[in-house]
C-alpha cells in the first residue's frame, strides 16, 4: 500500500472524526461512549500545532485512510519534550499494516519536533494496539486497573512510553 501523511487541516476534521466514531462501538479504543461531532472536536484539533504537536492524515490514493496525533502529555513545562501520541485507522483499513506505517513515520519525525518521550494510553484489552506499541519497542509504563467503566465492565488502561531519543 502506497500511503502518504500530510498535516491536516479544518477541511479534514469530518474524516478524523468519522474515524474516530467507527472506534467508538468496540469500546477497545475510546472511553468517550457517544459518537463525537465536528463541533466537539474543533478545540482540540485547534489546540494541535503543525510544527510543535501536529495532527497528520494518512491517505492512500486521497481518501483518507488513518490520522495520528501528537499532543501535549502535560501542561507543565517540565513535561514539553514528552508527548502522548494517538493513532487511529479506518475500519476498512485495519489489518493492512498501516499501523506500521504510522508507527514508522511519528518515530521519525520525533527529533524534528523536539520529542524525547512518547507516551500511549491503551486499554488493557486492546491486544492489537499494545503488540503494535511492542513491536516498535513501547514498554509498559503503568497500569491503572478498573479507571474505565464501558458498558457496566470496569477496563484497565496502560500507559506505555518509549524513549525515542536523548
Amino acid at each position: 500500500m502506497n500511503i502518504t501523511h500530510r498535516n491536516a487541516t479544518l477541511e479534514d476534521v469530518e474524516d478524523i472524526v468519522a474515524i474516530y466514531n467507527e472506534t467508538i462501538p468496540s469500546r477497545m479504543v475510546t472511553a468517550d461512549l457517544e459518537p463525537a461531532t465536528k463541533k466537539s472536536k474543533m478545540p482540540w484539533f485547534l489546540d494541535h500545532s503543525p510544527s510543535y504537536r501536529p495532527i497528520w492524515v494518512f491517505e492512500e490514493n486521497e481518501k483518507i485512510c488513518g490520522w495520528l496525533s501528537f499532543q501535549p502529555f502535560h501542561s507543565r513545562a517540565a513535561y514539553a519534550k514528552t508527548a502522548e501520541l494517538s493513532i487511529y485507522i479506518a475500519e476498512a483499513y485495519r489489518g493492512k499494516k498501516i499501523g506500521s506505517q504510522i508507527m514508522e513515520t511519528a518515530l521519525a519525525a520525533c527529533e524534528e519536533l523536539d520529542i524525547t518521550t512518547l507516551i500511549c494510553l491503551i486499554f488493557a484489552h486492546n491486544e492489537p494496539s499494545l503488540g503494535l506499541m511492542r513491536k516498535f519497542g513501547f514498554e509498559q509504563w503503568g497500569y491503572l486497573p478498573r479507571v474505565a467503566e464501558l458498558d457496566g465492565i470496569e477496563r484497565d488502561l496502560v500507559y506505555m512510553g518509549k524513549r525515542v531519543r536523548d
